[in-house]
């Protein structure tokens, strides 16, 4: 029960957060190119790779930690539900160099962000 309660408190957090980023990012770039989305799962993948590390080679942390943070707070602090949607709604628009902009960057950055993450949490 702890851990469950763990991973909703972490999804809440996660939730709230990923509103407040990415908003913040479509008020100062716009909104013609999911930005805000891109920006939040490139950060979250960071922060994934540096946490995983940092909890499962560096540090002792409880599993009520691992999943609350992990699992709860970056679960719904990232999103690919949301960068589905937009992608399909730049196809739709008529914008197709932007939605496999948007996939191909999407991809390549959280998965060099998580790679970069695993690196800064292996120098503790």
């Amino acid at each position: 029960m702890q851990q469950l309660l763990a991973i909703a408190g972490g999804g809440a957090l996660g939730a709230v957060l990923r509103f407040g980023m990415s908003n913040s990012i479509y008020r100062l770039l716009g909104r013609d190119f999911p930005y805000g989305t891109m920006a939040v799962n490139v950060f979250g993948s960071l922060l994934m790779g540096f946490l995983f590390i940092l909890f499962v080679e560096r540090m002792v942390v409880s599993a009520e930690w691992r999943l609350g943070l992990l699992v709860g707070l970056l679960g719904a602090f990232t999103t690919f539900s949301t960068f589905s949607l937009e992608t399909l709604a730049l196809f739709d628009a008529g914008a197709p160099f932007k939605a496999l902009l948007n996939i191909i960057a999407s991809v390549v950055l959280c998965l060099a962000a998580t790679w970069l993450g695993m690196i800064l949490g292996r120098q503790i």
